[in-house]
């Protein structure tokens, strides 16, 4: 039947267009890529400001690329972005890091929509499928890559991705009423293994916008993605342990959601917003204990209020988490799956400013306090956590062709003894408007999580011990993890190099080389192992074959056959030592003409260097990664093709060390083709994602992750 529907479509999106009505030529070409714009971004410095003066390395995603993109998911979309990793680990599961290696908890990247932090403190993690808004909904993406905590704050320590969305009363003027829907199938076969059948996946999104009058706008929006789980890979994991997959049942994923927004323009150029929304979720959350499957009905609602009128904001927002879950492979001292319940509620208001000193210093200043409440069945002790800070930034225009730019912000927490101090300076040299060579330092941190200070349970672990003797070949004991209370927070200190211009109007050029020093990281690590004289619980008394019973001898003495570090019996979070980070950047987006647009983009992360503790307990990034692409919109057609080259990279994040070890360097090729008819207020288009992804070219994008294979969709897309 899915066959059927796809069948249909294509043909749908080829031969309609023959019938249909001759496309409008005005309106045709506000489609069309357009020759090189001042774009304006608001993240770097948190004021409006050309993306060429911009004092960061920041990448934008306009909403002519979301529209022409083949992604379903945030994921697929950022993945274009130089410096940006991203791994897919599940159907829902999916996470990104600038300039560092990600992992199932991308602990050190920020997240916002529309300045709404969506970070997750209890857990430190983003789940960007709790975005209530569509895609058709965004009006620009802005990613900072690298520190960003002297404006933002606490967990910008790699990065901030900012959504933009669309006002109501800019929708209105698209059309007021949108429509999409979409249905796809991907490959889900096994190598080594047993093929399944081929997967699924349907969405549909809908926006109602209206503007009432000169003041009054609102826009309500819905939408659902559903998708099949993915393939589990079969065989052995490729380390020196040869770990057979475990297996256990894998989930697809559902995700409704809602959102409406109220608007009210004041006659002075001020907008007071009213909005709020929910979505909801259900799938695999990968963690170091392993994969939770979140129920359906885990969901976050949120309210906002915000006054904007020029550089001044004033806002509020509340975002309240609930959800439940259990473990896929990890049991509790009960004998029954880890259970994760977790209800959060966070309040936060925040208020900046800018003011114009003289004619050479342009001052921006604000700050905010948010308060967290928790209830984590994983950590059942633990206090609430009330935090706030205040940040000061001035940019002086030392000459035409100099600028300088310092600031900092200051944070306190109560989970965090002392106010953390982060810095930030950056000397611009201008050789004409449209070129801009940089040299910052910038000081960041992330905050440790709840779960870091607070994590108290037990769970029964497995090992094979049958080195030692054969009856113990699968021998079950308990191992405690705890949280750390006196945890400091993760410190970055990065220095960096950077050039962005413009050439003939038309290209966008960037480059940059950085060099970043993360102290103080917090790992998981092992601090407890059971001895020949505090053994395990579940030690036996007795074991076949021997003469006698152990309590006869020394203290149980086998368990001292057991190589170092020995057999565990407490982990907990510690601040480790030192990381060193550096890379290049190299990028170039062009408009070549009004129907043709072309990008590329390099990126070199080196091995990182440890101090402290081994470099076997952090990631390790993919060195090489290289994206290309073309996108096109003549006449009633559109369409785009990107390449994506991601190399090897290591992973340490699941469970311990049998479980550890490298993915696969690999290539994804991603296409679209649509075509527009009855004056372009209708698309259908086919798209096609990992094309070549079958059989044993399945992807891993990490090593306990699903098998990520060839996707085809068929689109209808309205306005009217």
């Amino acid at each position: 039947m899915l066959y059927r529907w796809l069948t249909i479509m294509f043909v749908f999106a080829v031969v309609t267009p023959v019938f249909g009505q001759e496309t409008d030529n005005e309106e045709q070409a506000q489609d069309e890529p357009l020759a090189f714009e001042e774009q304006v971004v608001v993240t770097a410095s948190r004021i409006e400001q050309e993306l060429v003066n911009a004092p960061a390395t920041l990448s934008l995603i306009t909403s002519e690329t979301i529209q022409n993109s083949p992604a379903v998911n945030m994921g697929e979309l950022l993945r274009q972005v130089p410096g940006v990793n991203i791994s897919q680990v599940a159907a829902r599961d999916i996470n990104i890091t600038a300039r560092g290696s990600t992992s199932t908890l991308s602990t050190s990247q920020l997240a916002l929509v529309d300045g709404r932090s969506i970070y997750l403190d209890f857990f430190g993690l983003v789940m960007w499928d709790l975005v209530p808004q569509n895609l058709d909904e965004i009006k620009q993406i802005e990613v900072i890559r690298g520190p960003a905590s002297a404006v933002w704050g606490a967990n910008a320590m790699n990065g901030v991705v900012n959504v933009i969305t669309k006002s109501p009363r800019e929708l209105a003027t698209e059309g007021g009423t949108s429509f999409n829907i979409g249905v796809g199938t991907f490959g889900r076969a096994r190598p080594g293994g047993t093929d399944l059948s081929r997967g699924s996946l349907f969405y549909a999104n809908g926006s109602q916008a209206v503007a009432i009058d000169d003041h009054w706008s609102y826009k309500i929006s819905a939408g659902y993605y559903g998708q099949d789980a993915l393939a589990r890979p079969a065989g052995t994991i490729d380390n020196a342990f040869n770990t057979p997959y475990p297996a256990y049942p894998n989930s697809g994923t559902a995700q409704p959601k809602f959102d409406v927004r109220v608007d009210y323009d004041y006659t002075n150029g001020g907008t007071m917003s009213f909005s709020g929304g929910m979505a909801r979720t259900e799938g695999a959350v990968h963690s170091g204990l392993g994969p939770f499957d979140v129920d359906r009905g885990t969901r976050m609602t949120y309210a906002s209020v915000r006054y904007d009128q020029g550089g001044r904001h004033i806002g509020f927002f509340t975002n309240i988490l609930d959800g439940t879950g259990a473990n896929l492979l990890t049991v509790g001292i009960t004998g029954q799956p880890l259970p994760l319940n977790f209800k959060t509620k966070t309040f936060d208001v925040d208020y900046s400013d800018v003011y114009l000193a003289g004619q050479r210093n342009v001052l921006s200043y604000g700050g905010n306090f948010r308060r967290n409440t928790f209830n984590i069945s994983l950590a059942p002790i633990g206090e609430d956590r009330n935090e706030g800070g205040a940040f000061i930034q001035d940019e002086i225009f030392i000459s035409d062709h100099l600028r300088w730019v310092i600031g900092g912000r200051v944070d306190k927490f109560s989970s965090i003894d002392n106010a953390v101090f982060s810095p930030r300076t950056t000397f611009m040299v201008k050789p004409a408007p449209d070129q801009t060579i940089r040299v910052s330092y910038n000081r960041a941190f992330r905050a440790p999580s709840f779960i870091n200070n607070n994590l108290g349970t037990s769970i029964l672990n497995q090992v094979n011990l049958g080195a030692i003797h054969p009856f113990l070949s699968n021998f079950i004991f308990p191992l405690g993890s705890v949280g750390n209370p006196n945890l400091k927070q993760e410190t970055m200190t990065a220095v960096e190099l950077g050039y962005t211009g413009v050439i003939a109007n038309r290209t966008t050029v960037n480059a940059s080389v950085y060099w970043n020093k993360t102290d103080d990281g917090i790992f998981f690590t092992q601090v407890g192992s059971y001895s020949a004289a505090n053994p395990p619980v579940t030690w036996p008394s007795y074991l076949p074959g021997l003469p006698f019973p152990l309590n006869v001898l020394p203290t149980s003495f086998l368990i001292n056959f057991i190589p170092a570090p020995g057999l565990p019996s407490l982990f907990t979070y510690q601040n480790l030592g030192t990381v060193k980070d550096k890379g290049i950047e190299l990028s170039v987006d062009s408009v070549v003409n009004e129907h043709v647009n072309l990008f590329a983009n390099y990126s070199y992360q080196f091995t990182p260097v440890v101090e402290g503790f081994a470099l076997s307990e952090v990631n390790l990034p993919p060195k090489n990664r290289i994206n290309a692409g073309i996108n096109f919109s003549y006449d009633r057609y559109l369409g785009n093709i990107g390449i994506n080259y991601t190399d090897s990279a290591y992973w340490q994040d699941v469970l311990d060390a049998r479980f550890h070890g490298s993915t696969k360097s690999y290539a994804l090729i991603n296409a679209g083709f649509g075509i527009r008819w009855a004056d372009g207020r209708y698309i259908t288009s086919v798209k096609a994602s990992n094309l070549g992804a079958t059989g044993d070219n399945a992807i891993q994008q990490h090593i306990f992750g699903d098998l990520i294979q060839t996707q085809v969709v068929g689109e209808l897309r309205v306005r009217f």
